[in-house]
C-alpha cells in the first residue's frame, strides 16, 4: 500500500488523532501563557527574581520529555494528565523570558505618565504594560507552540492523546508494509499543525498589534 492509499483508507483516523493532537497543544499553552504571563509580571521589576524563574523554567527543559513524561506515570496515571503537565511546563520558558523582556521594555515616561493621570498599578500593568509587552509575549508564544508540537508527539508513551500514537504504531511495527506511512503521516501531520497554529498567531498578530508598534 503506498502513502496516498494508506491516507485514504485512514484519513478518519489521522483526522481525530490530529484534533486531539492540535487540542492538547493548545489547551496547554493557554495554560502556559496564563502561568508565564503571571511569572513574568511577578518578577520583571526584581532582577535575582528574574533570574530565578528564568533558571527554574529553562531547568525544565534539559529534562528529556520521555524521562519527564515517565516520571509522571506513577504520580498521576496514564493519559491526558502526564501530558498536560509535562506540556505546561516546557512550553513556559519562552513566554516568561519574553514577558520579561516585554514589560522591561515599555518606555518608562509613559509608565509615569499613567501614574500622572491617575491610574493604579493594576490599571497600568493591564492598560499601559501588558499592551505594549504583547509582541514579545506574542513571540513566545509562538516559539512555545512550536516545540511543544513535536514534544506532544512523545505523549503516546503515556497513552496520551495525538499524533504520536501514529508514530509509535509505526516504530512499534517496523518492517511491516504500513510501518513507514504511519510514521510519515504523524510526522507530516504535525508538521502541518505546526504551520497552522503559526499561521494564525500572524494573524493574531496583525489584529492585535497596532502598525506602529509591529516589529
Amino acid at each position: 500500500m503506498n502513502f496516498w492509499e494508506y491516507l485514504g483508507n485512514r484519513h478518519e483516523q489521522l483526522l481525530t488523532d490530529a484534533y486531539q493532537h492540535a487540542s492538547a497543544v493548545f489547551q496547554c499553552m493557554v495554560v502556559a501563557t496564563l502561568i508565564g504571563v503571571l511569572i513574568g509580571v511577578v518578577t520583571y521589576r526584581s532582577e535575582w527574581a528574574d533570574n530565578l524563574a528564568t533558571t527554574a523554567t529553562s531547568t525544565v527543559l534539559t529534562i528529556p520529555s520521555l524521562a519527564l513524561i515517565g516520571l509522571l506515570i506513577p504520580i498521576v496515571g496514564l493519559g491526558v494528565p502526564p501530558t498536560v503537565i509535562a506540556l505546561t511546563l516546557y512550553g513556559l520558558l519562552p513566554i516568561v523570558r519574553n514577558a520579561i523582556v516585554g514589560l522591561r521594555g515599555v518606555d518608562p515616561s509613559l509608565v509615569e505618565a499613567a501614574r500622572g493621570i491617575g491610574m493604579s498599578r493594576l490599571a497600568r500593568l493591564a492598560r499601559v504594560e501588558l499592551p505594549l509587552a504583547w509582541p514579545p509575549i506574542l513571540t513566545g508564544i509562538r516559539v512555545s507552540t512550536q516545540m511543544l508540537m513535536g514534544i506532544a508527539a512523545i505523549a503516546a508513551f503515556a497513552s496520551g492523546p495525538g499524533l504520536g500514537n501514529v508514530i509509535f504504531r509505526g516504530l512499534g511495527s517496523l518492517g511491516s508494509k504500513n510501518a513507514l506511512n504511519q510514521v510519515l503521516a504523524g510526522t507530516l501531520g504535525i508538521i502541518v499543525l505546526a504551520l497552522l497554529f503559526d499561521a494564525a498567531y500572524v494573524l493574531i498578530g496583525r489584529l492585535t498589534i497596532p502598525r506602529g508598534i509591529r516589529a
